[in-house]
């Protein structure tokens, strides 16, 4: 996976890759898709949500540029897979999501892998975790109509927050925001499909 999907498409990241290598994927997909665990594209975990394709997963966690001590707020915890390839690079991990049944599923797909260290919690992750704020990196696994505000405001200067931007129901734009102080740079990275950002009813 790491030679065929990352490597060979261009992540070269280093602590991204060695994440990649120690990470077990398959303990982090529903039992019936276990024999798909490391193939090349995303995958069902119920509730309306899945795990991304491995290389979409990559990509995302380079380009906020982790490093040990970095505090990382993931929006959409899911299976759990994205906050485990964060442990591997920072202690200092925070994950939320919004669906109750989820949320309880991810955070035992981390304990089950040997991710003690990630914070998770449930809730609605348009309002970031502000007790835990600032963070050095935010990565949003869901697509947003617009960027949350408050999910800004708790970027610390010099951060970077990764998400997909745009319609649902379309074809959405990830996008890189970088703060430099009190203002933020957005690079649009490449079109991508993601599952709806879903908030309370």
């Amino acid at each position: 996976m790491v030679t065929t999907q990352l490597i060979a498409r261009g992540i070269s990241h280093e602590p991204t890759l060695e994440a990649f290598r120690r990470v077990p994927r398959h303990y982090f997909v529903r039992q019936e898709h276990l024999q798909r665990a490391y193939d090349d594209r995303p995958l069902p975990i119920g509730h309306g949500q899945t795990i991304s394709q491995p290389y979409i997963v990559a990509l995302m966690t380079e380009l906020i540029e982790p490093r040990p001590g970095h505090r990382i707020l993931e929006i959409g915890t899911g299976s759990g897979y994205q906050a485990a390839i964060l442990a591997e690079i920072t202690d200092q991990v925070y994950t939320i999501e919004i669906v109750e049944a989820l949320a309880e599923w991810g955070q035992s797909n981390l304990r089950k892998a040997g991710y003690h260290r990630v914070q998770a919690a449930s809730g609605d992750g348009y309002y970031g975790w502000e007790e835990k704020a600032p963070f050095d990196a935010i990565v949003v696994t869901a697509a947003a109509a617009s960027i949350p505000p408050p999910l800004l405001a708790q970027l610390a200067p010099g951060g970077r927050m990764i998400i997909p931007v745009g319609s649902p129901f379309r074809t959405q734009v990830l996008t890189l925001v970088h703060r430099r102080d009190d203002t933020f740079q957005t690079e649009q990275i490449l079109p991508v499909r993601f599952v709806p950002f879903v908030r309370p009813e």
